[in-house]
């Protein structure tokens, strides 16, 4: 990472810590302090980065982003560690609304074999399909009686 990378994730840290009410900029404001306490990590780690000296590994980012009120995602892209491309939104991983998943599909994720999936396609349409020789929906049926009853 270049230092001018470095420098402006640092300010931008910074801004989200003064924001949220860390006094980061009096040497006695226990700001630092605060921050690396409520996250559970060092305070040198939150130091050497608003000394611009170091970049948090990625435990200490998963741990302040929270406290600051941005996602992990953001930190690392902030970060430039990760590109948004490298790590895309949950959302833009899902399927289009109108798509519905085949039974090929399903089975695909379920990691059937290729040549099964005819097999698993047949046995799940039949459970699928409607049974016209089942009993009527009002109709209760009465349990077999076994040995034991």
């Amino acid at each position: 990472m270049s230092t001018q990378g470095l420098d402006e994730f640092a300010g931008w840290v910074e801004g989200l810590m003064r924001r949220r009410g860390y006094d980061i900029d009096s040497p006695r404001g226990g700001g630092k302090s605060r921050i690396a306490d409520e996250a559970g990590v060092h305070r040198a780690a939150v130091t050497r980065l608003l000394q611009r000296q170091s970049m948090p590994d990625l435990e200490t980012m998963r741990r302040i982003a929270p406290l600051l009120g941005v996602s992990v995602r953001d930190m690392l892209i902030r970060s430039g560690r990760v590109t948004p491309e490298e790590l895309p939104m949950a959302a833009d991983l899902l399927p289009p609304s109108d798509w519905q998943p085949s039974l090929e599909d399903f089975a695909r994720w379920l990691g059937v074999p290729d040549e099964r999936m005819g097999v698993f396609v047949k046995v799940v349409n039949q459970f699928l399909e409607p049974d016209t020789d089942a009993t009527d929906p009002g109709e209760t049926v009465e349990p077999r009686r076994t040995a034991r009853d």
